[in-house]
């Protein structure tokens, strides 16, 4: 057994802190705001001009005006705000926002992250990705431990184009919860029914003690 999608976003959510600014990347990340932990009040920031993000709304509350950056329906709460794409890129290049939880096509154990380009596929842009990891403090990847070939995505040194050198703090998994530290990855938490031998052997990055 390994964390499904909805398994990971819940994990990511436990990293919410009290009174955050938060950014949350498309794909599995976006899930994060349906799990927000009771008593935590954070603020989520959309790199297309929204500061207050909801959960994704019912099918009778569905707003297209609404979106995120992800193309994808969003609610709204009673304190959101709106502006321009330059004012969103400001506060995330200023250093306002305090993490940013981002999906990932590879990251390498000292921290590098790929995530916006596979050569030779289409391409939509690289989106915020390279300003998110450059303006915020703390960075947190979500994604699957391997490829559909069962290849690993947890590298020694990343193949595709980087987003960021050195830039991820927390790898989150569906196999477990990783951290980059001097010398390599340390396992932080393993996932429900996943052993340590079964982590390891999906890493190809180096793990440390």
């Amino acid at each position: 057994m390994a964390w499904d999608r909805n398994q990971m976003a819940a994990r990511a959510a436990r990293e919410l802190e009290d009174g955050m600014y938060v950014n949350l990347g498309i794909g599995i990340p976006t899930l994060v705001s349906n799990y927000i932990p009771d008593g935590v009040d954070v603020t989520l920031q959309s790199e297309n001009g929204m500061l207050g993000m909801g959960p994704f709304p019912t099918e009778d509350a569905i707003d297209p005006d609404l979106i995120n950056a992800g193309k994808q329906t969003i609610t709204e709460l009673d304190r959101t705000s709106y502006f321009d794409s330059a004012t969103s890129f400001a506060m995330i290049r200023g250093g306002k926002i305090a993490m940013a939880i981002l999906g990932a096509m590879e990251v390498a154990e000292n921290g590098d992250l790929a995530n916006w380009m596979i050569p030779g596929k289409l391409i939509k842009g690289m989106g915020g990705a390279m300003d998110l990891v450059a303006g915020v403090r703390r960075v947190v990847v979500v994604m699957d431990h391997t490829n559909k070939a069962g290849e690993s995505k947890v590298l020694k040194e990343c193949t595709l184009p980087l987003t960021g050198k050195g830039v991820v703090d927390r790898i989150i998994t569906n196999f477990g919860v990783l951290d980059v530290v001097e010398g390599g990855l340390k396992i932080v938490e393993l996932a429900d029914g996943v052993t340590e031998d079964q982590l390891r052997a999906a890493t190809e990055a180096t793990i440390v003690n």
